[in-house]
């Protein structure tokens, strides 16, 4: 190849810097992986794998051996150090050996696969890390120590912070200081000039501390400007941002996406209040001392029962008004999607959104929109808002009507009932709403035909996919026994959530058809996205209209009373749309993430009504559910996505092969290019030599003739070895100034062979380095005798 690989000192050089880069990107998994054993392990096993690298260089000049040599010292510590029998060492490698290493790297895909992050630091996955690290560090000691491009050395370094960025949890400030500090010392050693004694020391100590000025004034100058007002307010990338960026839900909802990292973002804090029991409170104390002035049928403390409306005197074995808390008031819901592919839900937005009046009802249903809350119609309760780290522009509300009062630019879009601002919502905005929560029951529903809905075709397209009409038997069959509208949601329901049926997993399984709820079903594997979109979709084939429903579930509640709601609990449900009901959420996701269903859709008996035990949140995870993940993805800042975290091999491995090729291509590029590269005329061998001759730091300007490139050549070689270029790299430059003039200056230029041509500019660049690679051991000589082709 024309350019020879990195030798002597320099090599030693180069080989440290890369152990160095190494390190630093190693960095970037301290925020993805527990412990330190892991990082001393690959750092120790590059340092090994280096000072093989090194020694074969120094021994052969042939620029794939020091990389064949580190990758069988990489294989066998592997195996040797991974594959031992347990409790003892093992110093040759077998068969059994390499059959335990492989079994432990299978243990460590399964481990990275079902950990949570931070992974444990455990001796598979530790396995798995110490083999990336050792292939990013010969890719890299290849490219710059092989290959001499510095620059491309960023691509195996970055495999090594795919796993934080994709999960949405990369390094902090100080790896990515490090790794830059690294990556730009690899920089400047490509950059200095090879074999130049003159003046080494003053380059070497520009090129170190241009690296640090440029780094240390990134950090100390970075945040001054994104002080700057103006600047501040610059929409940058949100990429790898971490766990501490704005959340936004994802109104495109892949089926085919598992979920991202676990968010624990206050989303909103809101307090539920009972309006009845605070009047009742206020009129007990009020100053005539007299009896509280409620309505007829309050009870002593103020509060109304369900019953009041029915009866001025509350029967005995009446039941329980519900105690108005957050699970009576239900998950509190962002936007509806209708539009389904087959694949994902596409939004639709309104064209025009009405102004509201906040003291009037906003609900789908047009009977009770616009009026005003009544107790009689249901129980009433005061909820008020505070808006955390979410940028969403549409504002949570419940999915009872209920009215809206919020400060800013806002409009309502009836048909989606959902209220929708000109701008995202921003940390600090407050809004209040009054709920009003029907008395609904399964009686309600049990004889209640479906309904039609404005729009209703949005509401009833079942996508014509490959496996639509076994999508419709499958429903079908799981809904045989049912007589009803309500009878077969309810089997549906039930159906989807059986853990004998079916396992909540946030990992989605790589498709095997173009339909995805159909791959759903046959895999029996997701997430609420995929059992939400199964029932509406199943709904939808036995012409009960649908539609899902996206925002988070109620919260959990802070010792002072009020719930907070934070990214894990993101989460979607069917809505079916019933005569005279309007909109009626169902919850088929299972019920380790969502607690029981609501009750006006719970198949089963005794099962007690929203709010009926005030110390429990029915709808999130029970305290001994495995996980405490969210249920809908999220779109913004990686750090605001929520759920378990997706295993990050498939993806890094993705990213990595796709690295790999796309490295190899440049390398066998370059390789051809350096190889094969052949000149057809003498300006050509000419353009190549001061190409290769420049690289050694001999150059000239296009106003030097031919000779005058000679006599320079010549002197740049012995003022710097201190030693002349004789014999054939000598000849071989006279003889391609000769030609050179006389295809410059002669009438008829002579014709000359490609391969002669080709062969004087290897003699002399080899030449040239040559003698630039002796030590500088003598006074330069004066006079020499010169041969030249007349």
């Amino acid at each position: 190849m024309n350019a020879a690989p990195e030798q002597g000192a320099r090599a030693v050089l180069g080989t440290l810097l890369c152990v160095l880069a190494t390190w630093t990107s190693l960095l970037a998994l301290t925020s993805v992986v527990d412990g330190r054993r892991w990082f001393v392990a690959a750092c120790a096993a590059v340092l090994v794998v280096a000072a093989s690298t090194a020694l074969a260089r120094a021994a052969v000049r042939h620029w794939w051996a020091p990389t064949v040599v580190g990758l069988v010292v990489a294989l066998l510590g592997v195996v040797l150090r991974y594959g031992a029998p347990p409790g003892r060492p093992q110093f040759l490698p077998d068969l059994d050996a390499v059959g335990r290493a492989w079994a432990t790297a299978r243990q460590g895909a399964t481990v990275i696969s079902e950990s949570f992050v931070p992974m444990p630091d455990v001796r598979p996955g530790e396995m798995l890390i110490v083999v990336g690290a050792l292939a990013a560090y010969l890719l890299l000691d290849a490219v710059v120590l092989a290959l001499r491009v510095p620059a491309v050395g960023g691509l195996p370094l970055l495999t090594l912070w795919i796993p934080g960025i994709v999960l949405g949890f990369p390094a902090g400030a100080a790896p990515v200081f490090w790794a830059a500090i690294g990556f730009l010392a690899l920089l400047a050693y490509g950059a200095a000039p090879l074999h130049a004694h003159a003046g080494r020391l003053q380059r070497v100590a520009t090129a170190a501390v241009a690296a640090v000025a440029l780094a240390g004034a990134g950090v100390v100058a970075g945040p001054p400007l994104m002080g700057v007002p103006g600047w501040a307010s610059v929409a940058l990338p949100t990429f790898g941002d971490g766990p501490v960026g704005p959340l936004e839900l994802s109104d495109d909802l892949d089926l085919r996406e598992s979920l991202g990292s676990r968010s624990s973002q206050v989303v909103l804090r809101y307090r539920v209040t009972d309006p009845a029991a605070a009047e009742g409170d206020e009129d007990a104390t009020s100053d005539d001392g007299g009896a509280p002035q409620g309505d007829a049928g309050t009870t002593a403390d103020g509060r109304t029962p369900a019953s009041s409306t029915a009866s001025p005197t509350p029967s005995p074995t009446a039941p329980a008004p519900p105690v108005v808390d957050a699970r009576l008031v239900g998950p509190l819901r962002a936007f509806t999607m209708a539009t389904f592919d087959g694949r994902s839900w596409e939004r639709t937005d309104a064209d025009e959104l009405e102004v509201w009046d906040p003291a009037r009802l906003l609900t789908s249903d047009p009977l009770l929109r616009g009026s005003a809350p009544d107790a009689a119609a249901g129980t009433l309760a005061q909820v008020d808002l505070e808006v955390g780290a979410l940028r969403e522009r549409r504002l949570p509300v419940s999915t009872f009507p209920r009215t809206v009062a919020v400060d800013g630019a806002w409009g309502y879009d009836p048909l989606r009932d959902e209220v929708v601002g000109q701008r995202a919502t921003g940390d600090g905005l407050t809004y209040s709403m009054l709920v009003q929560v029907p008395t609904l029951t399964k009686d309600d529903l049990r004889n209640t035909p479906v309904g039609t809905p404005p729009d209703a075709e949005l509401y009833t397209t079942v996508p014509p996919t490959a496996h639509a009409e076994d999508i419709a038997a499958l429903a079908a069959e799981v809904t045989a026994d049912a007589s009803t509208p309500y009878a077969r949601a309810v089997d549906l329901q039930t159906w989807l959530r059986s853990v004998a049926n079916f396992t909540y997993d946030t990992r989605v399984p790589p498709a095997r058809s173009s339909d995805a709820v159909w791959d759903f079903l046959e895999d029996r594997r997701g997430y609420c996205v995929q059992f939400a979109t199964a029932m509406a979709m199943m709904a939808r084939t036995l012409d009960i209209p649908s539609r899902i429903g996206v925002g988070f579930l109620p919260g959990e509640r802070a010792e002072d009373g009020s719930y907070v709601v934070t990214g894990r609990l993101a989460h979607a449900w069917p809505e079916l749309y019933f005569d005279g009901l309007g909109w009626v959420r169902f919850e088929p996701t299972p019920a380790t993430q969502t607690g029981p269903p609501p009750v006006w859709a719970d198949p089963f008996t005794g099962i007690t009504a929203p709010g009926s035990r005030p110390d429990e949140i029915g709808a999130n995870p029970p305290a001994a559910a495995p996980t405490g993940v969210p249920t809908a993805p999220t779109t913004g800042s990686p750090g605001a996505a929520d759920g378990q975290e997706a295993s990050w091999a498939p993806a890094a491995v993705t990213v990595g092969l796709v690295l790999l090729a796309g490295g190899g291509v440049v390398t066998a590029l370059l390789l051809v290019r350096r190889r094969r590269r052949r000149v057809s005329t003498p300006e050509a061998a000419w353009s190549a030599l001061r190409r290769d001759l420049a690289r050694v730091d001999v150059r000239w300007s296009d106003a030097t003739s031919p000779r005058g490139v000679v006599r320079l050549v010549l002197a740049a070689v012995e003022t710097r070895s201190g030693h002349e270029l004789e014999g054939p790299p000598a000849q071989a430059l006279d003889r391609l100034a000769h030609v050179v003039e006389r295809a410059r200056y002669a009438p008829t230029p002579a014709e000359h062979d490609a391969a002669m041509l080709d062969s004087w500019v290897r003699e002399v660049r080899d030449g040239v380095r040559a003698a630039l690679a002796q030590d500088a051991g003598r006074t330069p000589v004066t006079t020499s005798a010169r041969t030249t082709v007349g």
